[in-house]
């Protein structure tokens, strides 16, 4: 199959990096689409490079602007690819305004949408993520979700056909990585002269925190409290807003530069906490095995608050400091998450998807002309 993966944000790029791996060891031919939404070296270009993502073979430019803006850039860029490409799928990732204008241009051009991690929800349509992966989801054709919670949400919404439980493409993403990360994580912690489990590590990046003044200052109180060191890079966005709001530290938070994918999965790997506002980083503290506050008051990974080592703490400096002093949760039974295959589950059903397409249209055009079609799979 010739397919399209749209990204476009770094979550999509660590998404993609072992889907697209996996859609040409199946032989698909992909091209990648990087509309621009992240274009600070840190926040793209280094994932690519550190993740052997192959090169984009389109940059849309579409850059920092407004999400009616920015969207309408990238809806207008990718509807030129499109027609020009003429992609048998167009593959979006997650919930970022890079998804929804993929799945939006690909469906008024009449091009299959499949979304890799779909059916998460956290039912607060006041976060643009969650009005992104909700109208993706529902124009998509295939959607691939990460966990058994995501597939019942998409049930209840009255999407079934097409719907497929894969498991996490992050999770696989995460094994594969796992024998870097020991010596990565070593060399780090020298470096920044801490012991392991001894830190908090720290991300903020969503727009409900980093474009409220009060809620980052609840979040900075709670980190100037912690009675331990606090490593927080920075998201190019949050670090202006922060500077705007004129927020000062403690000399234990240690602001810094945007961390690549390993080394930030590194340095996760021996914090005693992970406190964060994404969604991707909660759920990798919960496979890596280390406590988690989450700096808003819903998650889309609620199977992680369910086996008890995630908290949703908000941005009140008193409920932080309460769920950073929780006791350790008990090791967890089981792992929502899958078995590490998700991406080579994903490539393969697309791939049945075509071969069943291709057997339904002979099979139409052999009964028009009376003949009998032969199987997909026994065509040379």
């Amino acid at each position: 199959m010739r397919v399209a993966s749209i990204v476009g944000a770094r979550p999509q790029l660590v998404k993609a990096a072992v889907v697209s791996r996996a859609l040409r060891e199946q032989r698909h031919e992909e091209l990648i689409i990087h509309t621009g939404q992240h274009y600070d070296h840190n926040m793209s270009a280094q994932f690519f490079d550190e993740l052997h993502i192959p090169a984009p073979d389109y940059h849309l430019g579409c850059g920092s602007a407004p999400h009616g803006a920015q969207t309408g850039r990238m809806l207008e860029a990718l509807e030129e690819v499109f027609m020009k490409e003429r992609f048998d799928y167009v593959i979006v990732y997650g919930d970022t305004n890079s998804t929804l204008a993929g799945a939006l241009a690909a469906a008024k051009l009449h091009i299959p949408v499949a979304h890799v991690e779909a059916g998460l929800r956290n039912f607060d349509q006041s976060m643009p993520e969650e009005i992104n992966r909700v109208l993706s989801d529902h124009i998509s054709s295939r959607l691939f979700c990460p966990t058994e919670t995501s597939r019942m949400n998409l049930y209840n919404e009255g999407i079934a056909r097409g719907v497929e439980l894969v498991g996490d493409v992050m999770y696989d993403l995460l094994l594969q990585v796992q024998p870097e990360l020991d010596a990565r994580g070593e060399k780090l912690l020298q470096t920044l002269r801490l012991a392991p489990q001894s830190y908090a590590l720290v991300t903020v990046h969503r727009a409900i925190n980093a474009d409220d003044p009060q809620a980052m200052r609840g979040i900075a109180d709670g980190l100037n409290r912690l009675d331990m060191p606090v490593i927080f890079p920075v998201h190019p966005r949050t670090r202006a807003r922060l500077e705007h709001y004129n927020i000062t530290w403690q000399e234990h938070v240690r602001v810094m530069e945007p961390l690549g994918y390993l080394d930030m999965m590194a340095l996760g790997k021996t914090a005693a906490h992970i406190l964060t506002d994404s969604g991707g980083l909660q759920k990798e503290a919960f496979l890596l095995g280390v406590p988690c506050v989450t700096l808003r008051e819903e998650t889309e990974w609620v199977e992680t608050v369910e086996l008890g080592w995630n908290v949703l703490a908000g941005t009140s400096w008193q409920r932080i400091i309460e769920a950073v002093e929780r006791p350790r949760p008990e090791p967890p039974q089981q792992n929502p998450f899958g078995e590490g295959d998700a991406a080579v589950r994903i490539a393969q059903n697309l791939l049945h998807a075509e071969l069943s397409w291709r057997g339904t249209a002979s099979a139409s055009l052999a009964h028009q002309q009376g003949v009998r079609p032969v199987a997909p799979a026994a065509r040379k």
